[in-house]
């Protein structure tokens, strides 16, 4: 999710306090370094993947790291460091993980699923779906669009702006509604007119999720079960309504401070996250939902092209903004598709290209990893996304 380093101070006063989980004492080393292939790429691509990771779990920091590569040919899963700084056990190959903000690309395909049955009109205001809701301090339901909360345009402010994080460290298995966090932000100005610009809100899809509640009368979990999980046989990925994650997984942990010992937060209520953040799933089943996503599967032609119509975030990267899809450049040329995602003890990334090659990859480290952390990340989905491309490598 947004702000990953917000929580910094916040940790720091939790270790103060002895609250939030165990201190454990220092930094994991990458004491394992593991690979598991099924003929993906050359040995020489393994080999700056794994360099890569091995950079993650020493240089940068983070105790674990995992990536999951896939193309028609294949799939390799590369892991290095440790899940647990305690026991030492290294990464499991078949992990699950918190994936954050990569939730937005669920909820925004149940959305656009609705609006190819005509039960939402992408132009049509919140105000429709949601009336009354969106009010106050310049914030108005009348005039924003469900495109324009897809798209981050709608000038909403962001909840995490204004939930207190201390409150969320220190007591992390408060369950929160969405009507109540969205109503939290709703106490601020809006950030910009809606259409007018773009500014990344975790509110808007909070409010997503609202509207899918609204219109098919189940739960947001239920639609995204029944409509993505179930029919792609996504038997790792998980819409959780409890605080822990099922089935193999690294310890997450935060650092508080420079040098400061780790923080386990493995266990926290997914609830702050919801629509906008809260899912659990693995790299073989991010890649299987990418993949399916971008050749169509999921989505109408006219439904996945609205949501491949980007704009721009004013990145100096390149970056883009669709609808719970981003577009970033690759090196040589071209673009991959996919999101990037934090929420408390990960942060993770995946990618995919519309010729069929996926990525993903996921540390045990948020908040509180370098800013290192994130450019490395990113390196494994490009150098993953890149291999065997002429100028790839260059």
């Amino acid at each position: 999710m947004k702000h990953k380093r917000a929580l910094v101070g916040a940790l720091t006063l939790a270790v103060a306090l002895g609250v939030g989980g165990a201190v454990l004492p220092g930094s994991a080393a990458a004491t394992t370094t593991a690979a598991v292939s099924a003929g993906h790429g050359s040995a020489t691509d393994r080999a700056r993947l794994q360099e890569i990771l091995q950079r993650l779990t020493t240089v940068d920091g983070a105790p674990g790291a995992l990536a999951e590569v896939r193309d028609r040919r294949g799939s390799t899963v590369l892991t290095s460091g440790v899940a647990d700084v305690k026991s030492q056990a290294p990464v499991d190959g078949d992990s699950r993980f918190r994936i954050g903000s990569m939730t937005k690309m669920f909820t925004a395909t149940t959305v656009l699923q609705l609006v190819g049955e005509h039960h939402v009109r992408l132009d049509a205001p919140v105000e429709r779906y949601l009336p009354g809701v969106v009010r106050g301090h310049g914030n108005d339901g009348r005039q924003i669009t469900v495109r324009q909360l897809l798209q981050h345009t709608s000038g909403l402010p962001d909840f995490l702006d204004h939930l207190k994080p201390q409150e969320v460290v220190a007591n992390p298995l408060v369950r929160y509604d969405p009507r109540d966090l969205v109503a939290m932000a709703l106490k601020h100005p809006r950030v910009l007119k809606p259409g007018t610009g773009w500014d990344y809100s975790n509110t808007n899809y909070l409010l997503a999720g609202l509207i899918i509640e609204k219109v098919t009368g189940n739960t947001y979990a239920e639609e995204v079960r029944e409509r993505i999980i179930k029919p792609l046989h996504l038997h790792e990925t998980y819409v959780p309504d409890v605080p822990t994650i099922p089935g193999p997984h690294p310890r997450g942990y935060a650092q508080p401070g420079k040098d400061a010992p780790l923080l386990d937060i493995t266990k926290v209520d997914p609830s702050v996250g919801g629509a906008a953040g809260g899912m659990i799933s693995s790299g073989t089943d991010l890649n299987r939902f990418l993949g399916a996503l971008l050749r169509g599967d999921l989505l109408r032609p006219a439904e996945l092209r609205e949501m491949m119509t980007t704009r721009c975030t004013g990145s100096e990267d390149g970056r883009a903004y669709g609808l719970g899809l981003e577009s970033r450049p690759l090196p040589g040329g071209g673009l991959y598709w996919g999101h990037a995602g934090d929420f408390l003890g990960y942060e993770t990334m995946a990618g995919a290209t519309v010729d069929g090659r996926r990525a993903t990859v996921m540390v045990n480290l948020g908040p509180g990893g370098s800013d290192a952390q994130s450019d490395d990340i990113e390196a494994v989905i490009r150098t993953a996304l890149s291999a065997g491309r002429p100028s790839a490598h260059r």
